[in-house]
């Protein structure tokens, strides 16, 4: 199986959970991704990253061998854009 590209991988996040911004960028193997998402809100880190998770489904494990992220609300994408 090939690795995925980081277009095949926000792909994957985009199909599984509503981004009002979303960029992923890596090597094949390691991966790093903003995302910005309104489900976030009101949500831990932690949980945050499980919904990322939970989006990724099996690829998570089969496809994708790491992935770093930062997961934000649209308000804190906005503070941190000024």
């Amino acid at each position: 199986m090939a690795n995925p590209t980081p277009t095949e991988v926000r792909d994957y996040i985009a199909n599984g959970l509503p981004c009002d911004h979303l960029e992923v960028d890596g090597d094949g193997q390691h991966f790093f991704a903003t995302i910005v998402s309104a489900e976030f809100d009101g949500k831990n880190r932690v949980a945050r990253h499980q919904r990322v998770y939970q989006a990724l489904g099996d690829r998570m494990r089969a496809e994708i061998h790491a992935l770093s992220m930062k997961t934000l609300t649209p308000a804190e994408w906005a503070a941190q854009s000024r």
